[in-house]
């Protein structure tokens, strides 16, 4: 115990070697501790003493050299954790829940083995609180003050605790004193409280047990009080009214709440008083007052003030006490109608006094005569309250009544008002009458002003027979004379009923019209309508019901009703609807399109009607044997279906009918919807990437929707190309062999009755390969020498820009040029001696390249020998010649400008090339087929160069208006030119295209 204290004590000391002794304890303790022999293999260790908030550890040790496995902690018996890497278990702050029995175990050898069992009880840092209060039911304006009850623990007595006070929707802040005072209290503070308590820097906090708190208002002391205590009519009535309470209160009179005056406010006294002058009978009764404030307002008790009143003149009556039979027992009443408690009553018999009685509760007394005093003679009364007697007056006994009949005419009936007035002629007042028919009492009548009464009621059948009447006063009934009663009943309001019953029958079946009359005097008139048309008559003389039944056909559906008449008047029967089913016939389904012809979108209407059968009537439609819908006509006309019309609506329609007799189904009705084109696509197909002249253009229109059959329309540039019909709907297509007049824009039309449906346009341009090129080589001079500038110019006739042009020099390229025009392209060179030689040129257009014919070049050196000389003669006179050929030629074609003609090499007739990667071509002009006007001839004999210039007739329109008219007839015009050269080699042509004329 004493290590146990020692340890606790250095849980808390602030010391640094606090640690390692606490350790040095702890083993101690494990060793000393006493080990029973089952848990010699397994120990479980736990601190001896817990709070609330303490870290806990708990472990679980086994005995050195002792393997277990499966370690698991237990609480109370249940498996708490599984402990596989570790031995201990933490709790990190402990609570009260944490409180049980706990062991662990292990298994050892498949042997399970377990440790001593450690009870571990958390205490707790303080109780719950417990608030007590000065006064649970205090008055107001008294101090109240709630005390919050609760400290730490002796063991651990650290810190301070701190408290707060807690109102449902209010609290008070933590405060370090447990006392919370209302000075003073309010009614509002009543409620239900409770407190709540924390130890500072902790998270433990506990609440105490809820207390009521009733705060007593202060009830003010209100009395009334009169004066004199006894008061008498004409006199002067004080009443006081004393009252306590805090603020001054308003004091408000009533008597039976009614208010007698307005509020007035106390002013130094806590007294006031309500007169009344002179007290009259009408004052008496009940009063009391209200006192008034910001805080309360009090009813105080009731006083009673009885007016003393003297008696008013008493009224002596003659009454049976039970029965209204002639044999009974009579009693005297004596009654006054005002007049103060108590009253003295005597009874005078022919001036005698036979009996005194004094009453303290009511106004009247009554004396039963016994057998051996008479009723007969004077009697009277007298009644006194001590401030004087006063007397009735004598009692008289009645005559014969007579019994009068009062009626609106001679004839009496059923319905009619019926008045019986009995009558006396004399007698005293209160009287007894009563009605009488057939000895049977009808009504007791009292008169207590006069000597007549009447009894009223309405006749009905059973009010036919004999009445009388009686009177009595008290001295004994007297009774009228008989008098008889016959009562006319009119017919009642028949009633029509069918049999069988039901107001819905099949064709062919029996129905039993019956009609019938609760009351009426016989004998009785029947009639029988169907739609107000008479049906039959017949006469009851000893029933008030008969009937009238008929085989029903179509016809009878209507309204029926009955009379009857006795005399009075007919009665009719209310309206009975018979419905006869007729069972539906083979209805006819109609179909009603927008037009003739039931389109795709088109809202197509369904109607199925039946010429007979009795409503209502389910019509139900049907698409190939699949429901559509139904509609039900209560009238019996026919029902109508709509239906928005998709393709999948062709087919066979019918439609059924059903009224509950069976189902009838129509005929089928066929319907074709018929589906407008969509906008056709127009498609173009050529062999190639890029449409060449001579190509076979493919032009594919088709559609993606519509019903056949399809007339196809081909177009280019709106002009009509040809026309083509599908018969099984999708596309048709249209083959043009190109010419140089197709290119442009495409289009087509698809029409099938319900619309004309047009193409996107659909651009188409035709490229024309080159021609073989013309190699032209212009100098300045007949003979070329070295130092002169050559123009080399090659030029194709047709073909389709961009052109790309190669020079050659003995096959060997010199040059290459782009012609995005189409015209030719010149190459010029300063020539030197090694510049003699074969030229030539290609050119392509990407669909093939054209190899121009070779044309020789000599090119003459500078020397002195003669031969030169002569040489140089020659060559300059035959290039004098060539000069003025050329001259001439060049004129020719200046000629040709000045006319308004082009040069047959002119680019503009060519048009741009399109890109030749495109497979659907946009924008195809006319076809035009080119022809060279210009080609190089070299006949390859000797040393002669022939230049041979060819002007040929264009075959197109244009050109052929524009030539002048000198030329117009002229084929061809030719110029020769021959130059002596050492040697020429033929140059065999490149790049040709074997389908290229070669001339």
């Amino acid at each position: 115990m004493t290590n146990a204290l020692f340890l606790r004590k250095l849980l808390f000391w602030p010391q640094p070697w606090a640690a390692q002794v606490f350790m040095l304890l702890w083993v101690s303790l494990l060793i000393l501790a006493p080990v029973g022999g089952q848990f010699a293999n397994l120990i479980l260790q736990a601190p001896s003493d817990v709070f609330e908030e303490d870290s806990v550890v708990l472990r679980c040790q086994a005995k050195a050299n002792i393997v277990l496995n499966n370690m698991t902690l237990y609480k109370n018996g249940k498996i708490l954790k599984i402990l596989n890497k570790t031995s201990d278990f933490r709790i990190h702050q402990a609570s009260m829940k944490d409180s049980g029995e706990y062991y662990c175990s292990g298994v050892k050898d498949t042997h399970s083995v377990s440790s001593n069992k450690i009870q571990i009880v958390v205490q707790e840092l303080f109780p719950s609180p417990v608030l007590r209060a000065s006064s649970t039911q205090p008055t107001e304006g008294h101090t109240v003050t709630l005390t919050c009850e609760s400290q730490l623990s002796l063991q651990r007595p650290e810190g301070q605790l701190q408290f707060r006070f807690v109102k449902p929707s209010t609290m008070s802040e933590w405060r370090i004193s447990p006392e919370f005072q209302f000075s003073p209290i309010r009614r509002e503070n009543s409620g239900s409280y409770w407190c709540e308590a924390r130890r500072i820097n902790s998270l433990v906090q506990k609440r105490s047990q809820e207390l009521q708190i009733q705060v007593q208002e202060i009830v003010p002391d209100v009395r009334i009080h009169s004066h004199p205590e006894f008061v008498f009519e004409g006199l002067e009535l004080v009443l006081i009214c004393s009252v306590s309470g805090v603020p001054r209160p308003t004091i408000s009179w009533y008597k039976k709440q009614h208010r007698l005056r307005k509020d007035r406010e106390l002013q130094t006294s806590s007294e006031t008083e309500f007169k009344v002058p002179v007290v009259q009978n009408s004052d008496a009764g009940e009063y009391y007052c209200i006192a008034r404030n910001s805080r309360f307002s009090i009813k105080s008790n009731s006083v009673i003030i009885s007016v003393k009143v003297p008696v008013s003149q008493p009224v002596l009556t003659l009454r049976p006490l039970e029965t209204w039979t002639l044999v009974r027992e009579m009693s005297l009443q004596c009654e006054v109608q005002r007049g103060s408690l108590p009253i003295r009553y005597q009874f005078f018999h022919e001036d005698v006094l036979f009996k005194e009685i004094k009453s303290s509760s009511g106004r009247k007394v009554l004396h039963r005569l016994s057998p051996t005093e008479k009723p007969f003679g004077s009697y009277y009364c007298t009644a006194d309250n001590g401030l004087g007697p006063q007397r009735s007056a004598a009692v008289i006994p009645v005559s014969k009544p007579v019994l009068t009949f009062s009626s609106p005419g001679t004839r009496t009936f059923v319905g009619d008002k019926m008045s019986l007035q009995c009558e006396v002629q004399r007698g005293s007042l209160p009287i007894w009458f009563q009605f009488f028919r057939e000895g049977v009492l009808l009504k007791k009548r009292e008169a207590v002003s006069w000597i007549t009464a009447s009894y009223s009621f309405f006749l009905i059948a059973e009010h036919s027979g004999n009445y009388y009447c009686t009177a009595d006063n008290g001295f004994g009934p007297q009774r009228s004379e008989t008098m008889s009663l016959s009562v006319t009943v009119p017919v009642s309001q028949p009633v029509l009923t069918l049999s069988p019953p039901g107001t819905r029958t099949l064709v062919g079946n029996e129905v039993r019209l019956q009609c019938e009359v609760q009351r009426g005097s016989s004998p009785i008139q029947y009639q029988f309508f169907h739609e107000d048309v008479l049906l039959t008559k017949i006469e009851a003389t000893s029933w008030r019901t008969k009937s009238y039944s008929f085989s029903v056909t179509a016809e009878h559906s209507g309204n029926y009703y009955c009379t009857a008449d006795n005399g009075f008047g007919p009665q009719s029967s209310e309206t009975i609807n018979l419905s006869v089913i007729v069972p539906v016939s083979r209805p006819v389904l109609t179909l009603r399109t927008p037009r003739a012809q039931a389109v795709v979108g088109d809202v197509v209407q369904l109607h199925c009607e039946a010429q007979r059968g009795s409503p209502p009537i389910l019509y139900q439609f049907y698409h190939e044997d699949v429901t559509l819908g139904s509609s039900s006509s209560p009238s019996g006309e026919g029902a109508s279906f709509n239906l928005f019309l998709k393709t999948e609506h062709s087919g066979n329609y019918f439609c059924e009918a059903n009224n509950g007799q069976g189902v009838q189904r129509s005929y089928p009705v066929s319907l074709s919807v018929k589906v407008p084109v969509s906008h056709p696509v127009l498609t173009l197909r050529t062999p190639r990437v890029q449409a060449v002249v001579g190509d076979i253009l493919e032009i594919h229109c088709e559609t993606q929707r519509g019903s056949p059959p399809i007339q196809y329309q081909f177009y280019r540039e709106n002009v009509a190309l040809g026309s083509c019909s599908s018969l099984s709907g999708g596309g048709t297509s249209f083959n043009l062999s190109l010419t140089t007049e197709h290119s442009g824009n495409y289009s087509c039309e698809a029409d099938n009755g319900l619309g004309v449906q047009r193409s996107e346009a659909v651009s188409l341009s035709v490229k024309v390969p080159v021609s073989r090129p013309v190699l032209t080589l212009r100098t300045a001079r007949a003979q070329v020498v070295v130092g002169d500038v050559l123009e080399l110019r090659c030029e194709a006739q047709r073909g389709s820009p961009p052109i790309l042009y190669w020079f050659y020099h003995n096959n060997v390229t010199l040059e290459t040029s782009t012609s995005h025009s189409g015209q030719g392209v010149s190459l010029n060179l300063s020539l030197t001696a090694g510049h003699s030689g074969t030229y030539s040129c290609e050119v392509d257009n990407g669909l093939g390249p054209q190899h121009s014919e070779a044309v020789t070049l000599f090119v003459m050196g500078l020397t002195g020998s003669k031969s030169s000389l002569i040489a140089t003669s020659v060559t300059g006179g035959l290039l004098s010649v060539m000069a003025v050929a050329a001259v001439a030629l060049l004129f020719y074609c200046w000629l040709l400008r000045k006319a308004g003609g082009k040069p047959t090499f002119d680019s503009s007739r060519n048009p741009s090339a399109p890109d030749p990667q495109e497979s659907t071509y946009y924008n195809v002009p006319g076809w035009i087929e080119l022809q060279p006007v210009y080609s190089n001839v070299n006949p390859n004999r000797g040393e002669v160069v022939y230049s041979e210039v060819w002007s040929v007739k264009k075959e197109n329109k244009l050109t052929a208006a524009s030539e002048p008219e000198p030329f117009k007839k002229t084929d061809s015009c030719v110029i020769y030119s021959q130059v002596k050269g050492a040697s020429t080699a033929a140059s065999k042509p490149q790049f040709l295209d074997p389908l290229t004329p070669h001339r």
